[in-house]
């Protein structure tokens, strides 16, 4: 039983190790931030009067968000300068042309008093229509000036319903702006309209949609979305991959974006030295309907074709993004002029819609490249060949093989003192 425990406790502690040798670091993003100003966000909510409904786990949609958000006022960052705006919370007439005027700023954009916003967030009650357009135009205006990342984070469970104003048309003015803001939206109904609404909204600025059903999710999610905006402001490059590795474009070490069709492969290439270790992640956004179950493989391989590592992810739409990695680590070599060696990543999706939702543009692709000094402590799995998958396999086996030894020795010793006795 002992030789059990120690021998699975060893085999976690190996995958464990293989999983941090594939982690990357942060600097291993290209680019440079932005800018020194503090970040900002606009929290914009939805208070309309079908907030009231009651269908989030048995309390209404209103008091999800104000849990949410006190819970998000709590856990902000100090460096964040948070302010929230309001839609459809003050007029409850039936006159369309002022219902459409209904957005406010209930706390400005800067510096966070927690009190002060919490006594604010807490007055709030359902009242009246859903200026989701007029809302976003003014969201901008709060988070005008300073050059550092800028977020709108947009809480509705409703349609705009104050055309012609389109929403999607206000967001794509907005990302024509180029004052570099980010429009996340949040949706409270898996109603398809909303969803297409709110994913159009997203997909105009870079940000992402996400539908929400309970409470906590609402909270962990605007608490993500809080903290991104926290990070450094890096500006990815824009590439083009192309159908074959012989005609990729050559990347150098950076953060890059795309477009790919759905079921596409898109291929790029690296070069790496005798020594160097290559880092590769990929992003796809799912910024549109699609069907469950998806996957996304990253694949390294050589110009001839033989794979050298690969990475894969799978989901089953309970996330908007989804991302993997690998490493590659080429080993040192005898000759001084040794040439490097030119790499071939392969990113392919799985993603599908249904019929009706557009399939173009492609869904948006985020790939992170990095070549760096390769590992030369040995406790580095990576220096091991671990990310190729032989050596892991046959280490495996090796415990397997040495702990079936180990095991049997120690039966027929149990069974011969029990004999004895």
């Amino acid at each position: 039983m002992i030789t059990r425990t120690r021998l699975a406790a060893g085999t976690c502690a190996l995958l464990a190790a293989l999983a941090a040798g594939m982690a990357f670091p942060a600097g291993a993003v290209a680019g440079e931030p932005t800018g020194e100003d503090a970040p900002k966000v606009d929290l914009v909510l939805d208070v309309s009067g079908s907030m009231r409904t009651r269908d989030i786990d048995g309390g209404t949609r209103m008091a999800a968000a104000k849990q949410a958000f006190n819970e998000v006022l709590d856990a902000t960052p100090e460096e964040v300068q948070l302010g929230i705006r309001t839609l459809g919370a003050d007029y409850p007439g039936d006159d369309r042309k002022t219902g459409c005027k209904d957005t406010a700023q209930l706390y400005p954009v800067g510096p966070l008093d927690r009190t002060e916003a919490k006594t604010a967030v807490a007055t709030l009650s359902p009242t009246g229509w859903t200026p989701i357009g007029p809302a976003l135009l003014k969201a901008a205006d709060d988070l005008d000036g300073g050059n550092g990342s800028k977020r709108i984070v947009l809480i509705s469970d409703g349609e705009d319903t104050c055309a012609p104003l389109d929403p999607c048309e206000v967001a794509r003015e907005i990302a024509a702006k180029g004052i570099g803001i980010t429009i996340d939206t949040l949706g409270l109904v898996p109603n398809t309209k909303l969803r297409q609404q709110l994913s159009c909204i997203a997909e105009a600025t870079g940000g992402t949609y996400t539908s929400v059903a309970h409470a906590d999710e609402l909270t962990d999610k605007v608490n993500q979305l809080v903290d991104r905006a926290a990070d450094p402001v890096v500006t990815p490059v824009a590439t083009e991959g192309a159908d074959a590795c012989a005609k990729a474009p050559t990347l150098k070490s950076g953060l890059y974006t795309d477009r790919e069709e759905f079921g596409q492969q898109r291929w790029y290439r690296v070069d790496v030295e005798p020594g160097q270790e290559l880092r590769a992640s990929v992003s796809v956004g799912a910024d549109r309907a699609v069907n469950p179950s998806y996957g996304v493989l990253l694949r390294a391989v050589t110009v001839h074709g033989r794979e050298i590592v690969r990475g894969e992810a799978a989901g089953n739409g309970r996330t908007d993004v989804l991302s993997t990695g690998l490493r590659y680590p080429k080993a040192e070599s005898d000759e001084e002029d040794a040439p490097a060696e030119t790499v071939c990543l392969q990113v392919t999706n799985s993603f599908s819609v249904a019929s009706g939702v557009k399939t173009t543009p492609g869904l948006p692709l985020e790939l992170t490249v990095d070549v760096v000094d390769g590992p030369n402590d040995s406790a580095d799995v990576a220096a091991f060949g671990l990310g190729r998958g032989w050596w892991l396999l046959g280490l495996l086996v090796l415990v397997g093989f040495v702990a079936g030894l180990l095991w049997g020795w120690l039966s027929r010793w149990r069974f011969a003192i029990w004999r004895t006795n």
